[in-house]
């Protein structure tokens, strides 16, 4: 019998590792082949590992909640076959020109962490990109993050060590030391210090109160809301868009459109659709910021907000959402809401996004001011679609009727783009939209 080893595959290009959240199968089980053996998340999304050969599952390698990197192998399976010499040479020159995939994947994540997080330390420890990442960001030297206590494999410092670490540090008064200032000077930073690193106050709970643990996707959204509003200087545009002929539209075509394409036309992909072709025009919204160098996005990829089934929003992303015409836009839009609801979506759905779109009106909503998608440096938030009475301009003279309006919201970081470019992109989408010809084809 041969010995197959499952390993954890790559997952997009910025995912390193992962965290194994459930083993689908136990040992003994017999495995078909391309079913799901675990259950695996990252600090992007979750997912499942398939096999890729049939047999038994005779090993298990990692446990539950423990982290494991990408190309390591998680399980071995036992297959039918002889484990000869020549299979075993083969194997091994698979398994080599795997690792060598593996290594430049892992270092492709390092190159992005600067020094001196960026090196291996002095007693051989091993920190995963992910740990390195965050002890840069928060300015922790390898020597203080040698002194973690890990809780991992072989002690090998997780996440949740290292964030705890930055937690009860915060709790603790700040030190800073200058050599060459004197202390006079030195008293007034330490004492500003202090107050950036304050906790929270403690929030009182009585005995009627529930306490309900944040879910892990939960956590992750909050901290990334939370370092987005500390990174970019948010400002907000807004304007009224008369969507009348777009509405008037739909509703001639979504039936034939339903029997020739299969698919429902929704107004979200005429919406995404039209965005896109501004981008094109404005391609200065398209961009990401890389310290004091502005990055500008050859592709227009679109991220659009969708529920998932417990309620967080996740943002699958349209790749080269300029290239495709409405009945493209509309199969991929349906295409991932529909794998956002079913938690069906792969890594790589979810990376790679230039521009954010969100739809606050599907609950309601008249406009909405969105937090920026980093390292990106603007979203836009569409409102709901109302019938509003608006003074409507003839060549006789004006009178008031009916309309189908709605509010966008244009948030973008003003630390690279200003009030005007933020609003002329706006204002096109408006003259776009409101253009709109209802007697075309789809």
């Amino acid at each position: 019998m041969a010995r197959f080893e499952l390993k954890l595959p790559k997952m997009g290009e910025s995912v390193a590792e992962a965290t194994i959240t459930s083993w689908l199968k136990d040992v003994g089980d017999t495995i078909e082949l391309d079913e799901a053996v675990v259950e695996i998340a990252t600090d992007k999304v979750d997912s499942e590992v398939p096999s890729e050969v049939e047999g038994t599952l005779v090993e298990i390698l990692f446990q539950q909640d423990e982290v494991v990197a990408v190309g390591e192998t998680i399980a071995i399976i036992e297959i039918d076959g002889d484990d000869d010499t020549s299979s075993s040479d083969s194997k091994k020159e698979e398994v080599s020109k795997e690792a060598a995939e593996v290594e430049k994947t892992v270092e492709k994540a390092i190159e992005v962490v600067a020094t001196p997080i960026a090196k291996m330390s002095d007693s051989g420890k091993f920190y995963s990109p992910l740990v390195r990442n965050i002890a840069q960001k928060e300015g922790i030297s390898i020597e203080d993050l040698e002194t973690i206590s890990g809780t991992g494999k072989d002690g090998r410092v997780t996440k949740d060590d290292i964030l705890s670490f930055v937690e009860n540090r915060s709790a603790s008064p700040a030190i800073v030391q200058e050599k060459t200032v004197e202390e006079k000077t030195i008293k007034p930073v330490q004492k500003e210090a202090k107050k950036e690193t304050q906790k929270a106050a403690p929030v009182s709970v009585n005995g009627e109160d529930e306490v309900v643990e944040m879910t892990r996707m939960g956590k992750l959204v909050s901290k990334h809301m939370v370092n987005s509003v500390q990174t970019s200087a948010h400002v907000q545009s807004f304007i009224e868009i008369d969507v009348t002929n777009i509405v008037k539209w739909r509703t001639k075509v979504k039936d034939a459109f339903f029997k020739r394409e299969g698919e429902k036309l929704t107004f979200t992909p005429i919406l995404m659709h039209a965005v896109a072709n501004t981008i094109k025009k404005y391609p200065m919204i398209n961009i990401a910021i890389d310290g004091d160098h502005i990055i500008k996005k050859k592709n227009i990829n679109l991220g659009m907000a969708a529920a998932l089934p417990d309620g967080n929003l996740i943002v699958p992303v349209i790749k080269n959402a300029d290239q495709l015409n409405l009945v493209g836009m509309t199969k991929a839009v349906n295409d991932l809401a529909n794998r956002a609801r079913n938690n069906a979506l792969k890594p790589d759905d979810i990376q790679g996004g230039t521009y954010t779109v969100t739809n606050v009106g599907s609950f309601g909503s008249v406009m909405g001011t969105p937090i920026i998608n980093q390292p990106q440096v603007a979203i836009l938030a569409l409102g709901a679609i109302r019938k509003v009475p608006a003074v409507i301009e003839t060549p006789d003279g004006d009178f008031i009727g009916i309309r189908q309006k709605m509010f966008v919201s244009h948030s973008y970081d003003h630390r690279v783009v200003n009030g005007a470019l933020g609003g002329m992109f706006i204002k096109t989408l408006k003259e776009t939209l409101e253009a709109w010809d209802v007697h075309q084809d789809f």
